[in-house]
């Protein structure tokens, strides 16, 4: 459907951007003033960040499901601890197919616009998380409903693909240069919000209704609520206009025909750079939220009630440390920020959880407000940390598609923790050696970007202008 009608997206630039002709950058054109936005740079940010959090609501709703009820429901015959493992791999799934939705949705941003590309990725995530919903299950169809479930993830992972990059963007680029790390941090929200709501609908579920129920129909309820969820988000961003820095570069016809490409082709280091840096804010989410549940529930013996309100305390805490993270990356810079996040986790790694094998529900609690803390720094100042790494003609690509390998290596985070988990006999310090590693790689590459120089915000560093030459007289 996304490329029947790519063809008609490319005759509308959203936003009363005329269309440019199809081109290459290889001078830089003159100087040009952005254009002023038209809606206040507030506004657009919090507009993004509702975006991010329905979508986040759609996501993490899978991931608790998957958690407690995939492995029973779609892949029963497999035993418990091949559910499990199957369950774990639909939660990857939609993370390997990723770079291919950053790759299709970061070509679009970069050739139709920020707005109308978002259109599309919520779109598509709120109908393929409410299409989850009315699933048949193994007793029901047998293998026809995980075949089902598994396309339907694989849709929701080329929506996220192109998602995340262009909310940043959605949000910095109405924004001015003093207070750009702090808007970059605000869609950033969606995760704990997504992440609180769902948590809120699992716990008001299971109190509401028998685990008989829950399991036989309770679970569906969820995946519904995408439906009017979508309708919301469509409106907010369809009130938005076009950024003011994508209007530039139509302007002054600085879109590359394959902005992928130029991408790799320019800014190969700052790639691996952001790839790097993104790893421990995604990663700790995946270890966190999906895999610390099950380990909890399965070994540490949690009540499941016990575990998403210890995840909602984490979450709401990051509501308040998110925006004060991405007001302190104005003034040092998002780089640091993100390396005093990555520095402070990896410290903190192997006493969190020493302690958490005791199972205690206020150590269980404490464990979620570290993550609250010190991996949420990484995670708040990354978009800002990568907008300024790439010029603004290729930067949705940019963006994208980094974020979206990292979330690749971050979607195998719960299968890798446990598969060294049944392989060390579940050992305390299995979790920390997966955090430990994603802690140190975020840390080495937070520091190299805060090494290079910040892209401005418009134009291309990278490229000289080239006189015209002058007119015959």
């Amino acid at each position: 459907m996304i490329l029947l009608f790519y063809s008609n997206w490319n005759k509308w630039i959203v936003g009363g951007v005329a269309r440019c002709k199809d081109v290459c950058v290889t001078t830089a054109p003159p100087a040009t003033a952005i254009p002023a936005p038209t809606n206040p740079a507030r506004r657009v940010a919090w507009a993004s960040m509702v975006g991010t959090s329905l979508e986040s609501f759609d996501f993490y709703v899978f991931a608790y499901f998957s958690a407690f009820f995939i492995g029973p429901l779609f892949f029963d015959p497999l035993g418990d601890f091949g559910a499990q493992l199957a369950a774990f791999s639909t939660v990857a799934v939609a993370f390997v197919v990723r770079p291919i939705g950053a790759i299709l949705f970061g070509h679009m941003g970069d050739r139709l616009g920020r707005r109308a590309t978002l259109l599309w990725t919520v779109g598509i995530m709120g109908v393929a998380t409410g299409l989850i919903g009315v699933l048949p299950t193994y007793a029901q169809a047998g293998w026809i409903g995980a075949v089902l479930l598994v396309l339907l993830r694989v849709v929701q992972g080329l929506s996220l693909g192109g998602e995340w990059g262009g909310s940043i963007l959605l949000a910095t680029e109405h924004s001015g240069p003093v207070k750009r790390a702090f808007y970059a941090a605000i869609p950033q929200l969606g995760s704990p919000v997504g992440s609180i709501l769902s948590a809120a609908l699992f716990i008001i579920m299971t109190i509401a209704l028998p685990a008989e129920e829950l399991a036989a129909w309770g679970w569906r309820i969820p995946f519904l609520i995408a439906f009017p969820l979508l309708l919301v988000s469509l409106y907010l961003r369809w009130t938005i206009d076009e950024t003011p820095v994508f209007r530039e570069v139509v302007a002054a016809g600085r879109r590359d025909r394959l902005p992928f490409i130029t991408m790799f082709r320019r800014r190969p280091v700052a790639i691996v750079i952001a790839i790097g840096a993104a790893l421990l804010g995604i990663g700790s989410y995946s270890l966190m939220n999906t895999y610390t549940i099950n380990y909890g529930a399965a070994e540490l013996g949690f009540s499941f009630q016990d575990l998403l309100i210890a995840t909602t305390i984490g979450g709401l805490l990051q509501l308040v440390t998110i925006p004060l993270f991405g007001s302190w990356a104005t003034r040092i810079g998002s780089a640091k920020v993100v390396a005093w996040g990555a520095l402070g986790t990896l410290l903190i790694t192997f006493p969190m959880y020493f302690l958490l094998q005791f199972a205690t529900f206020p150590i269980l609690v404490g464990t979620m407000i570290i993550g609250g803390i010190l991996p949420t720094m990484s995670w708040a100042a990354l978009g800002g940390l990568m907008n300024d790494l790439f010029p603004d003609h290729f930067r949705y690509s940019a963006l994208s598609i980094s974020y979206a390998i990292a979330a690749t290596v971050g979607g195998f985070v719960p299968l890798v923790t446990l598969a060294l988990g049944e392989s060390t006999g579940y050992a305390w310090w299995h979790p920390g050696v997966v955090l430990a590693l994603l802690s140190a790689v975020t840390l080495v590459s937070a520091w190299a970007a805060s090494r290079m120089p910040p892209v401005p915000e418009v134009g291309d560093p990278d490229v000289v202008a080239t006189p015209e030459p002058a007119s015959a007289a």
